[in-house]
């Protein structure tokens, strides 16, 4: 028996997934969580074959918390499911250690597949997504500038883009204002944007909300 955490902050997907589930005779699910932090406690509590992880969840978000669930004992395999079917968000996940790449409007029957493959200690990704991540990913001039973001700047700027202040993010992310402010004027210079607004019509333009 596959045993199968669910982390989605959405009650209603996350009692779908889990019916979806159900349905298959040879996966469980075992526990289930709302945010980061509560899916960081249950993993230390629980083992289990299977993460299958919101990338966009309050708090620690999804990619934040991919390599802290590698960096346990008994490390599970991380599947992400995600409402961006971008193929840069794709490859983040999978450079900072996901086993797999799901989009919420991909087959029921696919979302089974891939986690009875990343189970076996394979890979997934979505079909379509992975004729896209081909192109884009692989041809570096045609990498979209969020592309050159650190991973600390790319929680800065979603953060940033969800309304949330430099002082909330700090807090959230455990850093001082100091850091969320030098992050946030490199974010700005490499993304070209003058304002938080323009970083609002960033995010919009390239699906990243």
């Amino acid at each position: 028996m596959i045993r199968v955490l669910v982390a989605e902050d959405h009650t209603i997907v996350r009692e779908g997934i889990k019916q979806l589930i159900g349905l298959a005779k040879d996966l469980s699910v075992v526990g289930e969580a709302s945010n980061g932090e509560q899916l960081l406690e249950i993993l230390r509590q629980l083992e289990c074959e299977v993460v299958l992880l919101d990338i966009s969840m309050p708090g620690v978000n999804g990619l934040e918390a991919i390599p802290r669930i590698r960096a346990l004992h008994h490390a599970p395999a991380i599947l992400v499911l995600s409402m961006h079917d971008e193929a840069q968000m794709a490859a983040r996940a999978l450079k900072v250690g996901a086993a797999g790449y799901a989009t919420k409007d991909s087959d029921p029957a696919l979302l089974l597949t891939a986690i009875r493959k990343v189970a076996a200690g394979g890979r997934y990704i979505d079909p379509e997504l992975a004729d896209r991540m081909v192109f884009e990913v692989g041809l570096t001039d045609s990498r979209p500038l969020h592309a050159r973001l650190s991973e600390r700047e790319f929680s800065v700027f979603e953060r940033l883009v969800q309304g949330a202040n430099v002082n909330d993010i700090a807090q959230q992310l455990a850093l001082s204002n100091k850091t969320i402010s030098t992050h946030k004027a490199r974010l700005m210079q490499k993304l070209n944007a003058g304002s938080v607004a323009d970083l609002v019509r960033y995010a919009l333009e390239h699906k990243l909300v």
